[in-house]
Order: C-alpha cells, then structure tokens, then sequence
C-alpha cells in the first residue's frame, strides 16, 4: 500500500519515516507528488486541523494520507501555545521566536510550575471516505533555556519526564520511544493495517 505523508516539514517526515519503516510499499511526502500547497489549518482543535489535512491531501491525490497536528500545552499559560504552536510568534512558523515568545512568557515560573505537554492528534484519510483519528502524549517540563542540538521545535526546551533530558538532548531513537508522535503512530499503525 502507498502512503501519502500530509507535511512539507523536513524533520516531521523524517520522524514518520523512521518510526513506520518499511511497513508501506511506499511513502509519499508532498514535495514527491510535486504538492507545494500549504493547507490553511483553520480547526479550532488539533483534531480538525490534522482531519483538514489528511482529507484535502487525499482528494488530491487520491491515496490513504496520513496527516497529523501537533501542541505543545504549557499548564501554567493555561494550555498556551496549543493549536497555535507552529506560529505561536507568528506566521512565518520561526521555530527560535516561538521558543524565546515561550520562554519570556514563562519566566514568573519556576520548576514544576513550568509542568507542559505535547499532544499529537493523527488522522488518516481513505479515498472510500473512512478517516482513523488517534492521539499520543507525553509529559515534561519547560527548561529556563535551550540545550541540545538534535530534534525541532520546542525540543531544545522540552524535559522530557520519560528520558530525564530535553528532547533536543535525545537520539532520534529514544525521542521517537516516548514521543507524542511516535505514541500516536504505535496507535494508528494497527488501525492502518
């Protein structure tokens, strides 16, 4: 079965990649299919923007696709940056401004006060019209500066409570052991099958 990977995200699809191996005759990123279109996510929950991606992909194309929408919840700013996560400082989806906007924000805050956690919903979408939602977390806390060089996003600043170290401190393997996403796609791979 071919597989379309619903992300133009460099380091996402590299982790779907790793994490699903060669359970597929083939994945399919975008820029493969020649797709350059950025899907505007206008859900106002991880769920409807991961089902507007995996679906509208799917028309496209016409294969199963798999699409996810991932949050990073920081309980102290009440579940900020969330839906918004990617463009938390703005638009232009700047992973270092979303990380220093983060941090400045959470400076009155100390230790566990600084207790977060990243949710992944994923979503995939049959050309019949059957769509599979399922969602993986995992808990940590927000670090008071970056550390790290591997991972993305929030994982220079994401301790995980798993691993006792930041994200960006991780190898692909042991991240991708107690991620979000690779939580969320041990759920969907029994599902897909």
């Amino acid at each position: 079965m071919k597989l379309v990977l619903a992300t133009n995200n460099a380091h996402k699809l590299s982790e779907i990649r790793q994490i699903l191996g060669d359970r597929f005759e083939e994945i399919l990123s975008l820029r493969d299919l020649g797709i350059t279109q950025d899907i505007e996510e206008t859900g106002t929950t991880l769920k409807e923007n991961a089902i507007i991606k995996a679906t509208t992909i799917m028309k496209i194309t016409g294969l199963p696709t798999l699409a996810d929408d991932t949050g990073l919840m920081v309980d102290a700013l009440n579940g900020e940056p969330g839906v918004y996560s990617a463009r938390y400082a703005g638009e232009q989806h700047d992973d270092k401004a979303n990380v220093a906007k983060l941090l400045k924000n959470l400076e009155p805050y100390k230790g566990k006060e600084r207790s977060a956690h990243f949710v992944t919903c994923m979503v995939i979408a049959y050309p019949n019209g059957k769509i599979r939602t399922v969602e993986g977390r995992t808990d940590g806390e927000i670090t008071t500066s970056p550390s790290g060089k591997n991972g993305f996003g929030y994982d220079p600043v994401f301790y995980s409570y798993d691993l006792n170290k930041v994200f960006a401190e991780a190898t692909p393997e042991e991240k991708n052991s107690v991620s979000h996403r690779g939580r969320a796609l041990a759920k969907i791979i029994p599902l897909i099958k």
